[in-house]
């Protein structure tokens, strides 16, 4: 079979441009990688693309849930694993575009977290805290929980990746040692190469904030505010990302609208460095300095492609 294209790397880092130019050159579709393009109606704060940057080129896991729903790694590997399958029989190259790691490898790999299987006991109890506490401060509180026991992990989850963070938890319980002390067994499903564009971190940093600046110029607030008018609540998993839960505290809680927005300038470059730590640890990574971006000469690093 035809080799994975993965097209990873930070924020604001032209990925959506390069997917879509390999796309056409293969003559093959996008899948999206990325945990807020699966929400509808986040739009701006997303970054989404436009048809006109789609170019007529198919993408998969963009639109696929409701901002009321939660979307798991899981529901996302159940969603996207048969699209690269589909594509993979058809004689194609498929074309990961994210900046999503965790969505990532869970399409490359099959994996077995810290090698222990589960214990629906403890998981049960943990589930039982979340129902007590409600999803949000439930949420909060078990990732309290390993940061006490595993500081290692917890800093490597977000406190929204409940899923992960139970699992953590039940590990530590159950074998009396921590996750980040054990060895995830990660078996690849695919023969793929991953490409992640180099920029100079003053550089990116200061495309990430015209982006954010362009983001408040093209109506963020509004979108925010009839995302909430339309029943979305500021506790929905959706409006715990970056962009979103900085512009609800401007409209409910009073923040002034340029710390607000300097949050959201801070907090993505705050992301865009752990994605950097993430994607630099990636299997047959292939860095393409940002300046190839504007020509051709990008492909010549996809060469093993083709």
């Amino acid at each position: 079979m035809k080799p994975i294209a993965v097209i990873c790397g930070p924020t604001a880092s032209g990925k959506t441009g390069f997917a879509v130019d390999l796309a056409e050159k293969l003559n093959t579709e996008v899948v999206s990688a990325d945990s807020m393009l699966v929400y509808k109606r986040l739009n701006i704060g997303t970054a989404k693309p436009t048809p006109e940057e789609m170019r007529n080129v198919r993408h998969h896991m963009i639109d696929v849930v409701s901002p009321t729903e939660k979307f798991s790694v899981s529901d996302y590997r159940n969603m996207a694993l048969p699209v690269i399958e589909r594509l993979l029989n058809e004689g194609k190259t498929p074309v990961i575009c994210g900046g999503t790691g965790f969505y990532i490898e869970a399409l490359l790999y099959r994996s077995e977290m810290g090698g222990f299987g589960a214990n629906e006991e403890v998981r049960a109890k943990y589930a039982a805290v979340l129902r007590e506490m409600g999803a949000e401060e439930g949420a909060k509180y078990l990732h309290s929980l390993l940061e006490k026991a595993d500081s290692e992990s917890a800093a490597r989850l977000h406190v929204n990746d409940v899923k992960r963070v139970i699992r953590a938890l039940e590990i530590y319980e159950c074998t009396g040692r921590k996750k980040s002390e054990q060895h995830d067994t990660k078996t690849p499903r695919f023969r793929f190469y991953a490409y992640c564009v180099s920029f100079p971190r003053e550089t990116l940093y200061q495309r990430i904030d015209k982006r954010v600046d362009e983001m408040f110029e093209r109506g963020l607030v509004n979108e925010v505010e009839e995302l909430l008018h339309s029943g979305v609540r500021r506790t929905d998993q959706c409006m715990q990302g970056i962009g979103y839960k900085e512009v609800i505290e401007g409209i409910l809680d009073g923040v002034p609208w340029e710390r607000v927005k300097d949050n959201v300038k801070r907090n993505t470059r705050r992301y865009a460095k752990r994605q950097i730590t993430f994607f630099k640890r990636m299997q047959n990574l292939i860095e393409i300095p940002f300046k190839a971006l504007e020509t051709n000469e990008k492909f010549k690093y996809t060469e093993d492609l083709f």
